[in-house]
């Protein structure tokens, strides 16, 4: 029995195309093969075989954007800086305190 193929057609960003053309020649691939491997990989898990979720900020990032909203509303006094040097001076400094 002859194996029949059939041309499918995506848009993707032009850059991202590059991109992924570029990785998939340092790998020996061209596009057509891996999106016949990715096809392949998503029968086999009878799903998409990688994480698909919405990104959530961690806790840690959450506190550090409220901390940076009350800084810049006033809440929070902090000491600003016009000099790179300088902030790494008070920084190191810090712990000597």
């Amino acid at each position: 029995m002859e194996s029949l193929t059939t041309a499918i057609s995506v848009q993707i960003d032009k850059r991202d195309k590059e991109m992924a053309t570029g990785i998939l020649s340092n790998l020996g691939l061209n596009m057509s093969t891996y999106i016949n491997m990715a096809i392949k990989k998503l029968i086999n898990k009878d799903g998409v075989p990688f994480e698909v979720v919405n990104p959530k900020p961690s806790k840690e990032l959450l506190e550090a954007l409220e901390e940076g909203e009350d800084i810049l509303s006033g809440k929070i006094k902090a000491k600003g800086y016009h000099n790179v040097r300088k902030m790494f001076e008070d920084i190191l400094n810090e712990d000597k305190r």
